[in-house]
């Protein structure tokens, strides 16, 4: 794989920007005690927040409002034969109005057979399925009346494949018109299990479509075996990537992903100001450059 050309400068983003956290329940209590100044943005899962009202909801309400909020879904199924669930695409709709949310993403992946499969599954890399995925996500782009924001995903096997991943990616890309959420840990446990460059995987991206960025833990199981978990801190050959994606694309909004094994709010922070100097460290280097 050949590394293009990095670019000089990054497309407007919007008023957001920075570093942000993924707001877990088990996070709530310490961030209304003391709401650290470290936290430009957050990311919810919509699904789990959709009709919740009550006490619980005034305290999302509270936290949100504090920050810009961005909502990255869990199940939408773009990759599924089911009908699309277009009641729940509607009741996104007035969710993200209701908190003022900056952006919808979710993942390019099925969800959803006869029934939920609580898990995330890929997609085939074929060319049938890029029209097919494609379709699907022009359908919610149309019903949201904004564009849909598509997540790189992990995957394990790719039975079947026409392509590979990075060709998959950019046709679906480029078919539904959208905009990418690019998961920088997920790039890495990919080039590891299936071998190829990460640098050069994300050199290759459209600058012009992505969005935002994700960084996270994973687990390794052996040489060649990474399991994405977001259940552990993240790691150097991750940060490095990170930094790697800076100089190609611009110092984009970057998300800490940490779903279970929730350390001290502290330990986070932590993580967060690695996002912090990594972003400040792009943004001297492009300036001298410029």
């Amino acid at each position: 794989m050949s590394i293009p050309s990095p670019a000089h400068q990054a497309p407007s983003r919007g008023a957001w920007h920075g570093k942000g956290l993924g707001l877990r329940r088990g996070l709530m209590r310490a961030l209304e005690v003391a709401f650290p100044a470290a936290i430009d943005f957050f990311e919810i899962a919509p699904d789990n927040w959709i009709d919740v009202g009550g006490r619980a909801g005034r305290r999302l309400r509270a936290l949100t409002e504090r920050v810009p909020l961005v909502c990255h879904g869990l199940s939408l199924n773009l990759g599924g034969t089911a009908p699309l669930d277009v009641a729940f695409v509607r009741r996104i709709k007035q969710f993200l109005a209701a908190h003022d949310a900056v952006l919808y993403s979710e993942h390019l992946s099925f969800c959803a057979d006869d029934g939920h499969l609580y898990d995330l599954l890929p997609v085939p890399f074929t060319e049938d399925a890029v029209h097919h995925v494609a379709a699907r996500i022009r359908r919610v782009q149309d019903l949201l009346g904004q564009r849909l924001v598509i997540e790189n995903a992990s995957y394990y096997c790719a039975p079947g494949a026409e392509l590979d991943e990075l060709e998959f990616l950019l046709g679906v890309l480029d078919a539904a018109d959208c905009e990418l959420l690019l998961d920088v840990n997920n790039v890495y446990v990919n080039g590891v299990n299936h071998g190829y460059d990460a640098a050069a995987f994300i050199a290759a991206l459209p600058t012009a479509r992505i969005r935002y960025l994700h960084v996270a833990g994973h687990l390794r199981e052996a040489d060649d075996l990474v399991i994405d978990t977001h259940g552990a801190a993240v790691v150097d050959p991750v940060w490095d990537l990170l930094a790697h994606t800076y100089t190609w694309h611009g110092v984009l909004p970057t998300l800490l992903e940490r779903d279970y094994n929730l350390p001290p709010l502290a330990d986070l922070l932590d993580e967060l100001e690695t996002i912090g100097r990594l972003q400040r460290t792009a943004r001297h280097d492009e300036s001298i450059r410029a």
